[in-house]
């Protein structure tokens, strides 16, 4: 299991193709082929993404208790956790300037 908590944004499709492929997990601080960082869906699984353009395309996912999106956030943050990752969700996410 990796103990580094590893920084992840849920945000969820304007135009869900469908409902598992509604939310997208996006890992800010995970490179995958720059200058896109990483990403998973459930369909599809990683992958790079453009962070800005996903946020533009998307939703925010805010977690409050009864929201239409509430399972399928859950469902794939454990799916995430089934796969090793020690997730700290964030909302937003912010670059720190070097």
């Amino acid at each position: 299991m990796d103990e580094e908590k590893t920084i992840v944004v849920f945000r969820r499709w304007r135009k869900p193709i469908s409902e598992a492929q509604s939310i997208i997990a996006l890992f800010p601080e995970v490179e995958h082929r720059w200058p896109y960082c990483s990403s998973y869906e459930r369909v599809g699984q990683h992958g790079g993404a453009d962070y800005t353009g996903v946020i533009a395309a998307t939703l925010p996912c805010y977690l409050f208790p009864g929201a239409p999106w509430e399972k399928e956030v859950a469902d794939l943050h454990t799916e995430l956790t089934n796969l090793g990752y020690n997730l700290d969700v964030r909302q937003r996410y912010v670059r720190r300037r070097s």
